[in-house]
């Protein structure tokens, strides 16, 4: 599991530099809530490659 996330980043540093080809745009977004069931966290992570879009979420 770990070697496939860090060759996951690797891919995704590699393709970020433009040693491959154009560089991409790596997105972070972070949101925070709070209301009456309590505070909600999530995280989500994510890569546009010409027309597609990868992303990875975590909510707390």
């Amino acid at each position: 599991m770990t070697r496939a996330v860090l060759t996951g980043l690797a891919l995704i540093a590699l393709a970020g530099c433009g040693a491959d080809g154009a560089p991409v745009r790596p997105s972070v977004n972070t949101t925070v809530s709070a209301g009456t069931g309590g505070v909600h966290t999530g995280v989500s992570t994510g890569v546009r490659v010409g027309g597609v879009n990868m992303g990875v979420g975590l909510g707390l």
